[in-house]
């Protein structure tokens, strides 16, 4: 009996693992191909000047892409504003959330850093780093970042709600990731996202305002978490669950009413508890 809890101790062990390391793998992954692509798309090449539209447009593929290859993998947040907003709304781990955040902001800086090491010289200048439009102040500054990203996380949480639709979120997130640089970039070039302003920052070294991609997105999520997640379309969960799944001491599904279907035999049994333990938020 003893030696079987054993051998269920290091199955539930591995498989956790091999679950948040894909995860992981995943964020780290699709921010960097996010960074690279989008960074890209910015470049001021002297016969080539990119367009907003130009910019938009590839921020806007280069979302559907990730998010179509990750989402069933991590949930693609590729984004610590996301996840912070699946955080408050009670869909992710407090740890988990931590570890997400690591991976994007690993994963930005290295997009950052290999294509700053494919881009010649002389285009590199900048280098995408979002900056503050001259004429735009601060506070001003702030409170687009702050609607930009609200809209971007309420069509998140509108597009991967299960109550919602069935479909993939690719599309609708990649026209919200569109929708925000086609208004932001006037602003502040469009950050949206922390991990994105923190990756070109960290390669070039230029941190003037960088505290404004944080602040503006990181608030623009949690009202948008607030306001999806408690008015538009409130769930059930009690204080006590959303501290379970805040902790990692329950799953999603469970909170939510889905049970697992019984099983006749131990080995069924003990497959069902490795399986809740790996799906842990």
């Amino acid at each position: 009996m003893e030696s079987g809890r054993r051998s269920l101790a290091k199955i539930l062990v591995c498989r956790l693992w091999t679950t948040i390391s894909k995860a992981l793998f995943a964020e780290f992954l699709a921010t960097g191909l996010y960074v690279f692509f989008g960074v890209g798309s910015a470049l001021r090449w002297p016969l080539a000047l990119p367009s907003m539209l130009q910019i938009a447009i590839t921020f806007n593929l280069a979302t559907a892409v990730i998010v179509q290859i990750t989402w069933k993998a991590s949930g693609a947040h590729v984004n610590p504003a996301v996840t912070l907003a699946f955080l408050v709304g009670s869909q992710i781990s407090l740890p988990r959330a931590v570890a997400y955040v690591a991976a994007q902001l690993a994963g930005a800086t290295a997009g950052a850093a290999l294509l700053y090491g494919v881009t010649p010289g002389d285009i590199r200048e900048t280098f995408g780093v979002n900056v503050v439009r001259s004429s735009v102040s601060t506070g001003q500054a702030v409170a687009v970042e702050l609607v930009l990203t609200l809209q971007l996380v309420l069509c998140v949480f509108a597009s991967t709600d299960s109550r919602q639709t069935t479909g993939s979120p690719a599309a609708t997130i990649g026209a919200s990731v569109a929708v925000g640089h086609l208004i932001g970039i006037y602003f502040t070039g469009c950050s949206m996202n922390p991990a994105r302003s923190f990756g070109s920052a960290v390669i070039v070294g230029k941190f003037a305002v960088h505290w404004i991609f944080w602040v503006g997105p990181l608030t623009g999520a949690v009202l948008a978490s607030l306001i999806y997640n408690f008015i538009l379309f409130p769930d059930t969960k009690t204080l006590a669950q959303r501290l379970a799944i805040l902790t990692g001491t329950a799953e999603v599904e469970e909170v939510e009413g889905v049970e697992p279907q019984k099983k006749d035999s131990q080995s069924s049994s003990e497959d069902t508890e490795v399986e809740n333990v790996c799906q842990v938020a």
